[in-house]
């Protein structure tokens, strides 16, 4: 039988470790993204999230582990923190040139994520949440394969957040993309992700948020006054992450009380 190369994830770091001034801040830690489905990077501060996906992404080397890639991968990436010089005169349609990215693809871009007007706004004009977008509008100009967004939501408004969640989801529906997402807004995460993995140094729990947002390690690190807001699942995934269809008939299609509706 012939594989399909899309039963194959298109990124996996397996058994990381990671030590930095003599501290442990990841401990066999593991993760992986296949084509078209979002997965959320959870844990509390200091966990070591932003550390394992800049392991992920080639910006920073395990001390034990590796990481495998899909040949001829094209990554999009949003970091945590990104500081343009406020005396630098640089529109946004400039911003997104400097990344080799053609004029006609930075306006569709732009238009996509709902600031079409900002294209000529200096930078240091544009607001938290314009800048965010730019960010991402940065990070979907060559249409990845892979989209990693560390901490999207920074300087976003709460009315503009459950929007910007829904954008990321349409992108990944339009380009069949992967989504690795490290957020602490929890509430909106649980309802646009298809799989949760919870680090604290080591992965603590992992799988569909239902069942993440019940499991003992989530609750002692959360606790259980953290409301999940479900979504619709056609799907579940294996221990590897495969994706297997459920059933029409199958109990875990159907959505319950203690899944947070309701």
């Amino acid at each position: 039988m012939t594989e399909n190369p899309t039963d194959h994830p298109l990124i996996e770091a397996v058994g990381i470790g990671k030590s930095i001034g003599g501290r442990d801040i990841l401990t066999d830690a593991s993760i992986a993204v296949h084509a078209g489905e979002v997965v959320t990077l959870i844990g509390p501060n200091g966990a070591g999230k932003s550390t394992l996906v800049r392991i992920v992404l080639g910006l920073m080397g395990a001390d034990r582990g590796y990481v495998t890639r899909r040949p001829g991968l094209t990554i999009g990436y949003l970091p945590q923190r990104f500081r343009i010089d406020p005396a630098l005169p640089i529109t946004a349609v400039r911003f997104l040139s400097l990344a080799g990215t053609d004029e006609a693809r930075i306006h569709e871009v732009l238009e996509e994520l709902g600031i079409g007007d900002a294209a000529d706004k200096q930078v240091h004009d544009l607001s938290g949440g314009e800048f965010q977008r730019l960010l991402l509008a940065r990070a979907l100009a060559r249409r990845p394969d892979l989209l990693v967004l560390d901490e999207p939501l920074q300087g976003v408004d709460v009315a503009g957040q459950a929007d910007l969640y829904k954008r990321i989801g349409d992108m990944r529906a339009n380009l069949g993309a992967g989504v690795l997402l490290v957020s602490h807004d929890l509430h909106l995460v649980m309802a646009e992700t298809d799989r949760v993995i919870c680090l604290n140094h080591h992965v603590c729990c992992a799988g569909q948020p239902e069942a993440v947002s019940r499991d003992p390690e989530f609750l002692s690190l959360f606790g259980a006054a953290v409301a999940v807001y479900t979504h619709e699942h056609d799907h579940r995934h294996d221990h590897g992450g495969e994706v297997i269809p459920l059933d029409p008939e199958d109990e875990m299609a159907k959505p319950s009380a203690e899944d947070g509706h309701g």
